[in-house]
Parts: C-alpha cells; structure tokens; sequence
C-alpha cells in the first residue's frame, strides 16, 4: 500500500505529476520544492485584507483568505479554498480545490489532495492528505523523530528506510484523524481509515480499519466533600 495509486485518486489534484517516477508515496514530499519552483503562477493583483502574502503564491479562483492569515509560499492554494483566521502556510505548500486550513493550522511542506480538511490547531509537516482527507480539531502530525536519523517504515515484516529526516504522514483518501489524535513519523493511513480521539499511533493502518483507545472511562456518584 506504498504506491501513489494504492492510496491517492490522482485524478482528485491538479498536480499529480509530483509523483511521476515515485515507487513510493512519500517520495513525493522530496519533489514539492523542486515543483513549485518551475511554475510560472503568480497572481499579484489579488488582495486579501489583512493577510500576509508572499510573492510566489498563487490562488485560485473562489478562495477566500480571512484576516490574520501568513502564506509565506512558494506556494499554490486551488480553487474554492477557506484558509481562516490565524493560518499559517509556510514554504513548499501544495493545497487543492475545494480545501479548509483552519485557526491556527500550520503547513510546511505538505501537499493536500481536493476536499481534504484541516480546519482547527492542526500541524501538518512533510505529509500528504488524500482526497476528503480530515484532520480533527487539534490533530498533530509529527514530523521528526526524537532519536536522530531517517524514518523507517515496516514493509513485509521489517523495517524500510524511507531515506527521509522528515517524514510526517500519509493518509489516504477518505481518511480521517480524530480530535488531539498524534500521528508519529512515517505514519500511514490507507483509504478510509480512522484514528479515534487521543490516539497516539504509530505505523501503518491499512484501509477502512478504526485505531481506537481501550482505555476504560469509571463513573461514579457525585459525594459532598468531607
């Protein structure tokens, strides 16, 4: 399930060309500087109130960009996009038609297929969301691990080594990350998956499967103080 096609539609982005020649997913992510370098997009005559934009930034057409945004780009924003209040786009940002980045949600080197959804405290760092993708209130996508080195996969039973220093997600079409959710390094979520609130996962999780938390909740009688 490490193949662009097993988790990604690619009719659903105008920029699958990013993973031509990719054996693996996540090589993509070592493509997204190298890509937005080589268009020509610009659109300086469109203003947004109370935004910060940089020069290489393009925005597509019925997008709305609210006040207290930071889109420090390069980067392409597609059609009929909401990027809300207090959103922070740093370099090398891929986001497609149709998407929400949202309060205080951070990007930096991240593509996000059509439909996908980061609307609230959501850090998405070298990771790559899949058509109608969503991210939860206060999802984190780590992106770096702990111990120095590169990020390592399990492909058939032992360990893969993606050659990446930074590695967030990926997560497949129709995905979803439940509230305060963390998803580790390497982290891969096949088509439909979900992970409950406050799950803190680490591998893969292969499609239509549910991660969720056996923790169990005790409910007792309200008492009056001594």
């Amino acid at each position: 399930m490490f193949k662009p096609a097993d988790l990604f539609d690619l009719a659903q982005t105008e920029h699958a060309a990013i993973f031509d020649g990719c054996e693996f997913a996540w090589d993509a992510l070592k493509k997204i500087e190298a890509y937005l370098a080589a268009q020509p997009r610009q659109n300086p005559a469109r203003r947004f109130p109370g935004a910060s934009i940089g020069d290489r930034v393009f925005i597509g057409e019925g997008t709305t960009v609210e006040p207290g945004v930071l889109i420090q780009g390069p980067a392409i924003i597609g059609k009929h996009c909401q990027i809300r209040h207090g959103a922070y786009l740093r370099e090398n940002v891929i986001v497609g038609d149709g998407c929400v980045v949202g309060n205080a949600s951070e990007l930096k080197n991240a593509l996000l297929f059509n439909g996908a959804q980061v609307p609230h405290f959501n850090y998405i760092g070298d990771s790559i969301l899949g058509h109608k993708a969503h991210l939860g209130a206060g999802v984190k996508i780590s992106n770096v691990k702990l111990i120095p080195g590169t990020v390592f996969v399990e492909k058939d039973g032992q360990p893969f080594d993606t050659g990446l220093r930074k590695f967030g997600a990926l997560l497949g079409d129709g995905a979803e990350a439940g509230c305060n959710a963390v998803l580790n390094p390497g982290s891969i979520l096949g088509r439909g998956a979900v992970v409950y609130p406050n799950v803190f996962w680490r591998g893969i999780l292969p499609a239509n499967m549910i991660a969720k938390n056996k923790a169990e909740i005790e409910v007792v009688e309200k008492r009056p103080r001594e």
